[in-house]
Order: structure tokens, then C-alpha cells, then sequence
């Protein structure tokens, strides 16, 4: 069986071909730009070259299209008719309280994400672009939605509920949501297995660490608690985000620079985090390099990072009553191997001790913590595409 997967964002696409018999990717690619004067096709197929077209992509239907027609190319595609695809598997950002799990796309479910498009409305109005598209341009053939969400939809009240008038969550629905679900499922399974545990029976905390990064705390494979709240803002200090603050801040910020609340929130989005504390960039590899260099804004940073990461394990922790395995993932987590010594250093505690030489590992599974470690740590690549097309088959 074939999978297309499919991330739809406001003026991008990614995609991937999957074989679910394998669980190998046929080609990726991603398209770029989409409503600009020049958009980018960029097409990889699996042991082939890359191929970039350079065209205009007037919406994401002309996108998708152009993304068919690559995978079926006699030149560089992977497939000899759309007929071999079977299913289309869609990433969509927020599902609310409607989803707790994947599901079959329907009309009833496209307009169920619909009203949620207030909890995110940069993404899921894009996502149900892609959605539309395809189920236009592949007439017949089967989708399914993925949420982000919804891993963490098996959080307990006395997690996903804010200090505020209980009025709020029954009108608004303000709670917790958590984001990066899909990584969170795919990954504390992968670790469960890695590391010899039954999910069933197990104490898991996965470090989503990238440019947006949360943290996860899996309590016999279900999500109990994630860093992330409301919106993906919350939580840790990220790439350009600021993650937890004070919410009087906003006030004494927008008083004393006449700022509105649109002006705030793009600030704590797009202006903080790593990148506003370093003054630097919001890419570790900047970061580390101007540490080097004698950077101290960025040393900073990167402190307040490790610290904040460490904080939240330590929290999930005693929420969970102890930890059996810790599992770093993401751009970030899987590749800085500097992030990972120091975040361990906090855990001293917990008895973990660290294979300095295997945490020097980029992008591959890896034990890191020593045979005599109380706590196993590992890097477990995430793949959320993958997640997603093992999600569409066991649906249908």
C-alpha cells in the first residue's frame, strides 16, 4: 500500500510517498512559495537526485497537482500511475476536543476541523486547503487526518486545565492542547521498544527539541502531560519563542511602548526565545559557534535553554513518580550533542550517567546512558511522516 502524505502550510506543501509494506519513503519534496510570482518544486526521489522546478503556483491545488504529475514522471517520478496510490494521509495542527485519535476524513469531519480553525488559525485553515485539493484532484481515494493534538487528548483535568474562571473552558475551550503529538506517539513507542520496555508498563519522557521544542511525559504510552499549552507558545524557551513568562508582561510592554496585542504576540512568536536573548540567531549551530567565540548573550541563551529543558524532565518526573527512559528527538535533540550533555548534568540525581563518546552521535539511534545507568537515555530520530502513513493504514 502507497501513502501520500501531506503537510499543508499557508504558502508551503511538504509531501512523501511512502510504502507501508516497507515503511520506506519512494520520494519527499516540498513545494514553496505557493501564491508568489516564482514558487519552488523541490523533488527528491528515493536514490535519485534532487529536481527543482522554478514555476508559479497560483494555490495549493495547483501544488498538489504539480506534485502528482513529479511522482508520476518518466523521468524522475516513482510511480507509473496515480492508481498505485492508495491512500493520502494529512497533517492537521489542531483538532480541539473533537479528535482524540485519527480519523477517516468525511465532509462532517472536514467542517469539525473547521470549527477549530479559532485554536489555530494559521495552520488549520491550511491544512483544510490541502485536504480540499487532494479530495478534488484525487477523486475516490481514501484521507485521513492526523492532529497534532491528539496524542495529548488522554491528559487528565488537573493537567490541561488553567487557573482561571472554569467559564472560559466551558464557552472557549481554553486549556491545555499540547502540540507535536504525532512526533510524541511515534517517538516514546520507538523508545519503549529501543529500550527494552513495555509501553504498557512504562515511565517515558520525550524531548521534542527543534526550533519549537516540548516536552512530553508518557505514562504507559499515554500522554499525561506536554509543555506546550493553549497554543504551541508555551512551554520551554524556544527558537524564537519565548515559552513560559509572566502574562503581566504583555501588559507592562504594550504601556510602556505603545505596542498592540497583535505587535506582543508577534514578539514572543518571532522576536524571543534563543534568537531575542542571543541577539545572535535562533539556529544552535549560530548559537554554539558564537559561545566559541566569547559570545556571552549567547551563552546565556544556551544556558537558559538547557536549564528550562532540564526543569520541565525533572517536573515530569514527579508527575510519572519516577522515569524509566528519557528520549532526546528533533533537529536539536538529535543532533546537539552539547544540549544533551548539559541537560543530563541537571539529572544527576536520577542516577543517569552518560556515554560522553555515543552522545557525540548526530541523527541516529543511540543508548547514551552507560550499562550502569538508573535511567535509560536515548536519541530516537522522530518521523512524523512515517507516524502519519502508519496511522492512515490502520485506519482503513
Amino acid at each position: 500500500m502507497k501513502v501520500l502524505v501531506i503537510n499543508c502550510g499557508s504558502s508551503s506543501l511538504k509531501y512523501q510517498l511512502i510504502d507501508s509494506e516497507t515503511e520506506k519513503a519512494l520520494a519527499v519534496g516540498i513545494c514553496e512559495r505557493i501564491g508568489q510570482e516564482v514558487s519552488h518544486l523541490k523533488h527528491t526521489p528515493a536514490g535519485g537526485e534532487k529536481i527543482v522546478i522554478e514555476t508559479s503556483m497560483k494555490n495549493h491545488e495547483v501544488a498538489i497537482q504539480m506534485v502528482l504529475d513529479a511522482l508520476t514522471d518518466a523521468n524522475h517520478g516513482v510511480i507509473k500511475s496515480l492508481d498505485e496510490i492508495s491512500a493520502v494521509g494529512h497533517r492537521v495542527v489542531h483538532g480541539g476536543e473533537k479528535f482524540a485519535s485519527s480519523t477517516i476524513i468525511t465532509e462532517e469531519v472536514v467542517n469539525a476541523i473547521e470549527e477549530c480553525n479559532d485554536l489555530a488559525p494559521l495552520h488549520n485553515p491550511a491544512n483544510l486547503i490541502g485536504i480540499r485539493a487532494c479530495a478534488n484532484l484525487m477523486k475516490g481515494v481514501p484521507m485521513v487526518a492526523v492532529f497534532d493534538t491528539a496524542f495529548h487528548q488522554t491528559m487528565p483535568p488537573k493537567a490541561y486545565l488553567y487557573g482561571l474562571p472554569h467559564e472560559y473552558y466551558d464557552h472557549y475551550k481554553i486549556r491545555k492542547y499540547g502540540f507535536h503529538g504525532t512526533s510524541h506517539s511515534y517517538v516514546s513507542k520507538q523508545a519503549a521498544t529501543f529500550t527494552g520496555l513495555d509501553i504498557e508498563n512504562s515511565k517515558i519522557i520525550v524531548c521534542h527539541l527543534g526550533n519549537g521544542a516540548s516536552i512530553s511525559a508518557v505514562l504507559n504510552g499515554k500522554s499525561i502531560d506536554t509543555s506546550m499549552g493553549f497554543t504551541p507558545l508555551a512551554g520551554l524557551v524556544m527558537g524564537t519563542r519565548s515559552g513560559d513568562i509572566d502574562p503581566s508582561i504583555i501588559d507592562f510592554i504594550a504601556k510602556k511602548e505603545n505596542k498592540s496585542i497583535d505587535q506582543i504576540m508577534n514578539l514572543l512568536n518571532k522576536e524571543s526565545g534563543v534568537q531575542g536573548m542571543s541577539e545572535v540567531s535562533s539556529d544552535f549551530r549560530d548559537i554554539n559557534a558564537a559561545i566559541i567565540e566569547g559570545n556571552q548573550k549567547a551563552l546565556i541563551a544556551f544556558d537558559v535553554f538547557v536549564y528550562r529543558v532540564a526543569k520541565y524532565i525533572g517536573g515530569y518526573v514527579a508527575a510519572m513518580n519516577g522515569v524509566d527512559t528519557i528520549a532526546f528527538t528533533a533537529g536539536v535533540g538529535e543532533n546537539d550533542s552539547k544540549v544533551r550533555d548539559e541537560v543530563c548534568e541537571y539529572l544527576g540525581y536520577l542516577g543517569i550517567t552518560i556515554d560522553k563518546e555515543k552522545n557525540l552521535v548526530r541523527g541516529q539511534e543511540m543508548m547514551l546512558s552507560t550499562p550502569d545507568s538508573k535511567v535509560k537515555v536515548c536519541v530516537m530520530p522522530t518521523n512524523e511522516e512515517l507516524a502519519i502513513a502508519r496511522e492512515t493504514v490502520a485506519l482503513l
